[in-house]
């Protein structure tokens, strides 16, 4: 008998779990408290009103437009492929440029639109098929607009119209 006590006696123990549980409840009480604290606005967020939509706050800015005027650009209708395939685009679109521009702008409209024209000519249907084709070819038109006309002339082209039928 003596023998099998000291089996157990050698045997080791069970540690306790409870210490698991209690760090992992911290733990959980922790992130939940810090995500409740960045969420509100207490942490990093300053005033919790600034973040609160439609709560009607009172704490609003008054709008002041901003300094610009716009030169509207004549409508156009490009065609792609071939005439079988009857593909055509309608485009409009108004150029931002600073107040007292206007005439500077309108001075050289001619080759603004000469531009445009020939850039949109030289797509193809297929670059008009991506999600993100709008964005793309917006941005490569206003490059080409500032090309001719500086960046501090023209801040903004702003599409109106751009129907692909």
């Amino acid at each position: 008998m003596s023998e099998e006590l000291e089996a157990d006696e050698e045997a080791p123990k069970k540690k306790s779990k409870l210490p698991l549980i209690l760090a992992l409840v911290v733990a959980l009480a922790g992130g939940g408290g810090a995500f409740f604290a960045i969420y509100s606005g207490m942490i990093l967020g300053g005033d919790p009103a600034e973040h609160a939509e439609g709560e009607g706050s009172e704490a609003h800015e008054e709008f002041v437009p901003p300094d610009v005027a716009y030169v509207a650009l004549e409508g156009m209708t490009i065609s792609f492929g071939p005439p079988s395939q009857n593909k055509h685009l309608r485009f409009m679109a108004n150029l931002e440029v600073p107040a007292g521009q206007e005439g500077n702008v309108e001075a050289i409209k001619p080759r603004v639109m000469d531009v445009l024209n020939n850039y949109l000519r030289a797509l193809r249907m297929e670059d008009f098929e991506d999600p993100g084709a709008l964005v793309r070819i917006r941005a490569q038109m206003l490059r080409r607009i500032q090309v001719i006309t500086g960046p501090q002339a023209v801040l903004d082209l702003l599409i109106v119209e751009f129907v692909v039928s």
